[in-house]
This record gives C-alpha cells, structure tokens and sequence, in this order.
C-alpha cells in the first residue's frame, strides 16, 4: 500500500479546469453513478475550491436539477477515466486526502507484526518474550494470532511480561480472560502472587506484603 502511494505522489495530474495539481485521496467506497465501486482505492482529484468547475457547478445544479450541489475533476490512476463527480457540499473529499505519514506509521506497525508472528516458532527455545508481547499489546493484530501468542507465556516462563500485561486494556473479553490465566500459572510456577494493594509480586505464602506492608488475608 505504501509503495502504490508514493509511487501515485509522484505522479503529476493537472485539472484541465484550472491547472491546479490533482490531490491524492481515498475512494468512496461506493461510486453513486452506477453503485459500483470505483476499481482504484485511490483517486486523483481537484480539491481547489476556485476551480471554475466547481464555482460554476452550484448554479448549474440548482437550475437543472433543484439540488444544492457542485461538481469536482477527478482521476482513476492508471487509466484514462476521468469525471466530473458530483459533490454536495464545499468540504466533499477533504477528508479523504491521504496522509501518508500516517500510512508510513501504519507500515511500520504492519511490518512489526509480521516479524513478531515470524518470531513466534522459535521465541521460546530463543526465550525471546518481546514477539509475543508486540502481537499481544497491539488490538490491529488478528485474534487467533494473539491466542497463538498467549499459548506461549507460560513455556516462555518470564515474569517481565507481567506488568505491561497487566496495564494494557484489552478490548476483547475472552482474550483477557486468557491472558489472565495464563499470568496466574506464570506466578503459580514461580511460587508467587500479586499483592491485591499494591500489585507488586511476592510470595504466595507471604502475610505480609513487603512492597506496602500490608497484611494480607490467608
């Protein structure tokens, strides 16, 4: 995806309204001529707002047709289709223009957890805990990925992986559920528990918690 973008931003597409360079932007996802979509994720358009095009397309909408509208240039990369697409109001598209930082952010995050699900048939006998944390910690990567990842907390055997767990939010229920589990048997191996006051790790046959003082119950 990334590479499709900066191959498009330096392409050079001119509206023949105005002259004005053509704005990269996410397709509708549905194309209101025919309700088909537009075979692009990506469309060139002109977003200047003192195109003659678009000035003169309000009058033209409102006598023809009664509506309040305009019309911007548009082009499908890598074809010869251009139209004139019909919006209904001034901020029509502005919202679609491609952030490409953003999408460079999102590449990264995606390459991240490729080498992280790479990681995993080999984190445990390479005791590598941070493949299975990046997949567990980031809620774009796909449920089974992550139970795949959970599965391997305890053979993993390292109580590092005990706070960031804990502070994380999990949207899903059911995985939470799992990760909890699994944390319990962790600490349960390693003969501890979490302070229920202060959540510090000590002895499961600890009274008295060392972190806070405070006692606790049998």
């Amino acid at each position: 995806m990334l590479s499709t973008v900066l191959q498009y931003l330096e392409e050079k597409h001119c509206c023949p309204h105005c002259s004005g360079d053509l704005t990269l932007c996410h397709s509708p996802s549905v194309h209101v001529g025919d309700g088909l979509g537009w075979g692009s994720e990506y469309l060139f358009i002109c977003l200047n707002d003192s195109c003659p095009l678009f000035v003169k397309g309000w009058d033209y909408i409102a006598n023809q047709y009664g509506h309040v509208g305009s019309y911007r240039y548009m082009e499908v990369p890598n074809s010869k289709e251009n139209y004139n697409m019909m919006v209904v109001g001034r901020d029509a598209f502005t919202g679609n223009v491609v952030d490409v930082e953003a999408l460079k952010r999102q590449n990264v995050r995606y390459q991240r957890q490729q080498e992280a699900l790479a990681a995993l048939g080999t984190c445990v006998a390479e005791k590598r805990l941070e493949p299975v944390l990046t997949l567990l910690l980031d809620e774009s990567v796909r449920i089974d990925d992550r139970k795949r990842a959970v599965a391997l907390l305890e053979p993993l055997n390292d109580l590092a992986c005990v706070e960031p767990l804990r502070s994380h939010t999990f949207r899903d229920p059911h995985l939470e559920q799992e990760v909890n589990l699994a944390i319990g048997k962790l600490l349960a191996n390693h003969f501890l528990k979490e302070c229920p006051y202060c959540a510090e790790l000590i002895k499961s046959r600890a009274t008295v918690c060392k972190h806070c003082q405070r006692e606790l119950s049998a």
